[in-house]
């Protein structure tokens, strides 16, 4: 990771490590789950080269960034505000939002709150979905897919776990059946794909194995109070330049209406500024590591229109 330097600010009460590369218009990069800042390593090189600065914290709850012990601190709220003041800490009055996973769906609501810090976004793999008024989130999941859908059940070792969400690779939604943990046997190997090393997985657990996952899924137990607070914002359009990025075989863009959402209207309705739909092929969710240099691209593309 030659040329990334690493430091801590201090942010909206807690630290925040931040990973950063490059001089330039600052893209501020949004990890997902279970992930790292080390998820965008690939695109920081990139476009710190490209003539850009590359900012990618470690979002609340995870890898050198404090981890609130209140289960209740995860909301919307909280990240975006951790965000904001990171903006303000680094002196960027207006940024490029790359997101990814639960990354996107923080770069959503950055854009919804405070529009006028965010000049354009990149969002991968999980499109805005809209506040439904009539019911809050784990509610309306659970009637659909059960008490065995992965976001309403939590728990199984580090390494493990890296491995087999990072490989996952099903079209569909991901079950974690009780006691069954992804459906084959805790021993079964798993073969890593190309662009997976073991020194990877073994980077994201040497984290998690530090500070459990307590933190980042926390995010997930505060869906419905983050649905709570944001009734203000129930309607609301997300105003900015967007390009969203998803593959093919992402098990999100393959469930809860995904696919309908994004090509017919829904998407375009709530996110007015949508300019680029891209759908890769052969791809599944974590197509910034896959797919490292075409993603690079796209991003690249995109924001040089804005500046």
């Amino acid at each position: 990771m030659e040329g990334i330097e690493h430091r801590t600010i201090k942010v909206n009460g807690i630290n925040m490590h931040v990973a950063e590369k490059g001089q330039g218009p600052v893209i501020l990069f949004l990890h997902g789950f279970p992930e790292l800042w080390y998820t965008w390593r690939h695109q920081i090189h990139a476009l710190a080269s490209l003539g850009y600065r590359a900012v990618a914290p470690d979002l609340r709850g995870y890898g050198d960034t404090d981890a609130p012990a209140d289960p209740s601190s995860y909301t919307y709220l909280h990240v975006v505000g951790d965000l904001v003041a990171l903006l303000d800490a680094i002196a960027a009055d207006q940024v490029f939002v790359v997101g990814h996973d639960w990354g996107a769906i923080i770069a959503w609501y950055l854009c919804l709150f405070r529009p006028d810090r965010v000049k354009a976004l990149v969002n991968l793999s999980v499109a805005f979905s809209p506040r439904n008024p009539q019911r809050k989130p784990l509610e309306a999941l659970r009637a659909v897919y059960g008490d065995d859908y992965y976001i309403c059940r939590f728990q199984i070792g580090t390494a493990r776990v890296m491995k087999e969400f990072l490989t996952y690779r099903h079209p569909g939604p991901l079950f974690l059946p009780k006691g069954e943990g992804f459906g084959h046997p805790l021993d079964d190997p798993i073969a890593l794909p190309s662009w997976l090393s073991e020194d990877d997985v073994n980077y994201y657990a040497s984290f998690f194995e530090k500070k459990g996952f307590t933190g980042s899924i926390n995010y997930y137990r505060n869906l419905d109070r983050s649905w709570e607070l944001t009734a203000p914002w129930t309607g609301a359009q997300v105003k900015v330049p967007v390009k969203f990025i998803v593959g093919d075989q992402d098990l999100v863009y393959n469930s809860l209406g995904a696919k309908d959402f994004i090509h017919k209207g829904g998407f375009k309705k709530y996110v007015p500024f949508l300019q680029e739909v891209v759908v890769m092929e052969g791809v599944a969710h974590f197509i910034n590591q896959e797919r490292p240099n075409e993603i690079s691209k796209h991003i690249h593309d995109f924001i040089k229109k804005f500046q």
